[in-house]
């Protein structure tokens, strides 16, 4: 008879995580004003992390600090262990305001191709990138519309697209998902989670929308304090596929989603929402 310990296969250790963006003790202040202090985290490579907070917890700066577009008063941020000084090739940033990132008069085609120009790209080799992201986001068929000729929700697809075309790492996402409706908004949640798993990049979103910080993360990073401070880092657990009803039906979803938005109202100050 076979021994029953010695026909188990051997159990391997987990495979060690690799840290993608490193942030450690950074600060900001604006003269005497501090609004970031000391927050130290880690960012995986492959994950998707959401950041919230209170309003003028400082989100947008962290975000700014982590892309090298704002300096910080102390600390560093670190990407694959070299200091972010300045917006690295390997990191693309989608903000807000769509309409005001769309260069009006250029074609859907030609806006995502308009930042590849910097590179040393031949121009089939440009085009072909811009329609594969594109295509990537569900817009291969209006390449040659014009913004003003589509959607709100589809002219965000197009900012996305752009950032996709350097073929980055990870990708920084500023409230990119807050001016459409809600309708508009959840298909934007879904496809930016099937694009995060097609391609293996690495996301950092910012949010105001408790239950999108939940859906989309792999982890919540809350933030709050003043100066603001790393409140709670906490693992969502809600495996690989989400689906929008089936997903934030169940108690783990819920126990989540109260968990963030009690300690986002504990930080919150006397009368601020």
């Amino acid at each position: 008879m076979t021994d029953s310990l010695t026909s188990q296969k051997p159990t391997n250790p987990p495979a060690a995580v690799e840290t993608l963006l490193a942030v450690k003790n950074l600060a900001k202040n604006y003269g005497k004003f501090e609004i970031l202090g000391d927050i130290t985290v880690d960012v995986r490579a492959g994950e998707f992390m959401c950041i919230v907070g209170p309003s003028g917890a400082g989100k947008t700066t962290l975000l700014q600090c982590l892309s090298g577009l704002l300096a910080p008063t102390a600390g560093n941020v670190a990407l694959r262990g070299v200091e972010v000084t300045e917006p690295p090739a390997e990191m693309a940033i989608v903000f807000q305001d769509y309409s005001r990132s769309l260069m009006p008069w250029l074609s859907i085609l030609d806006n995502v191709v308009l930042p590849l120009r910097s590179s040393k790209m031949s121009k089939d080799e440009m085009g072909n990138k811009a329609t594969a992201a594109l295509e990537e986001v569900g817009l291969k068929g209006h390449l040659h519309k014009y913004p003003w000729q589509l959607s709100g929700g589809m002219q965000q697809r197009v900012a996305i697209a752009r950032a996709l075309a350097f073929e980055p790492a990870v990708v920084l996402m500023d409230e990119p998902f807050a001016s459409v409706d809600a309708q508009t908004r959840s298909d934007l949640e879904d496809l930016t989670l099937r694009v995060k798993e097609h391609l293996g990049i690495t996301i950092v979103l910012v949010t105001h929308d408790i239950d999108e910080a939940v859906y989309l993360s792999d982890r919540v990073l809350v933030l709050g304090g003043r100066p603001t401070q790393v409140v709670d880092l906490i693992e969502t657990n809600l495996g690989g596929h989400r689906d929008q009803i089936s997903t934030k039906s169940t108690p783990e979803f819920a126990k989540l989603r109260a968990r963030v938005y009690q300690e986002i109202r504990s930080q919150a100050a006397p009368g601020q929402p």
